[in-house]
């Protein structure tokens, strides 16, 4: 089991404070960043045609050690009766030494998640909070728009531009990924799924233990030559490999949507939107080495690879078939593209919207 209140102490502990912002300057960014959360949330709608089937509202703004704790939160929601399936599976009646061995790996775990959320806390701008505990009441949001201001700030003082057309920008994106999820109120749950699969395909003895360990280990050693080893890939079984290509179809079609609408919206709301763009994407390619090799090591690498390829596929798929017959991918599981569809839309076009086609 994983320790989540030392999850939380370890990451708070651990995470480098924010910039330095006096507190009118803080009340004002957090005020503008919740009323820009829902002058985008409009934008987005108007420029997809999807419509939110939940209430929604100004997003929730909160700050490096906030961020820590809701991830914990969405964490512990979906892991742990996971978990708890895979300790009465495995542990059995072990007795006193398999509790107490549990506890300190609990501990140990705990402790990992916190450092690896730490580092992560400082450089998200913003996230849809798939996963919240259950709403006692049932009258909240089953998920939760955050925007972390300490990161949005720092960021847009380190690209030198316009903090108002900056955090517009960020809202665009992060309102396009809350629109997919409260449009489409099937998708939270196949992505729940997914993780519940992955998580319960872990299984392991101890020989396949030593081996994924060791691929771990070249791993680093590849990434730290400069290759393109990770350990999320290293650790995994085939298995785990098919269930990420799927988890990996899904998380680029929404990422590459995401930056899809905020590149197509940005250009009519955001008058510096080219320069944001450039210094944006300048920024994301100048890291430094270390920051390179967390970056790769953690999937960060991937996930930008996700975004490219997601976005790629969401224009050639609306250039195609225009955004109306775009909006095909949200209907179903069955109409979600694959990851080889990602990278051919063509395939998707011709699945989804053009059946006919494949038989004439």
């Amino acid at each position: 089991m994983i320790d989540w209140d030392v999850a939380v102490n370890t990451g708070v502990r651990l995470v480098r404070p924010g910039p330095q912002v006096d507190l009118a300057d803080a009340r004002q960014a957090v005020a503008q960043l919740r009323e820009l959360s829902t002058v985008a949330a409009g934008h987005v709608r108007d420029f997809t045609g999807m419509n939110p089937l939940e209430p929604t509202g100004p997003a929730v703004v909160v700050d490096r050690p906030g961020w820590i704790r809701a991830n914990v939160d969405g964490f512990r929601t979906v892991i742990e009766p996971v978990l708890e399936q895979m300790g009465a599976d495995r542990l059995g009646n072990g007795g006193t030494a398999a509790a107490l061995t549990s506890a300190v790996g609990s501990r140990i775990t705990g402790v990992q998640l916190g450092a690896v959320l730490a580092y992560l806390a400082g450089k998200v701008l913003g996230q849809y909070e798939l996963f919240l505990p259950p709403d006692p009441d049932g009258t909240l949001p089953t998920g939760r728009l955050t925007l972390v201001a300490p990161n949005i700030v720092n960021t847009e003082r380190e690209l030198d531009v316009d903090p108002h057309d900056f955090r517009l920008w960020v809202c665009l994106h992060e309102e396009t990924h809350r629109m997919q999820f409260t449009a489409t109120p099937w998708l939270r749950d196949h992505v729940q799924e997914l993780m519940r699969e992955l998580l319960l395909s872990t299984e392991m003895d101890a020989g396949d233990l030593i081996t994924r360990l060791r691929a771990a280990g070249e791993a680093v050693a590849d990434a730290v030559r400069g290759g393109e080893g990770n350990l999320l890939t290293a650790i995994q079984t085939p298995e785990q490999i098919e269930i990420m290509d799927r988890v990996t179809a899904v998380m680029s079609l929404a990422e590459g949507h995401g930056d899809y609408v905020m590149d197509a919206v940005g250009p009519g709301v955001v008058p510096s939107v080219e320069r944001i763009r450039a210094r944006f994407q300048k920024r994301r390619e100048a890291v430094n080495p270390l920051d390179r090799l967390l970056r790769q090591l953690l999937g960060m690498d991937m996930k930008m690879r996700q975004y490219e390829e997601g976005a790629a596929f969401v224009r050639e798929a609306v250039a195609q078939v225009g955004m109306a017959e775009f909006n095909k991918v949200w209907t179903s599981r069955e109409t979600l593209p694959t990851i080889a569809e990602i990278r051919n839309p063509s395939a998707w076009v011709n699945r989804v919207v053009r059946p006919a086609a494949i038989t004439e």
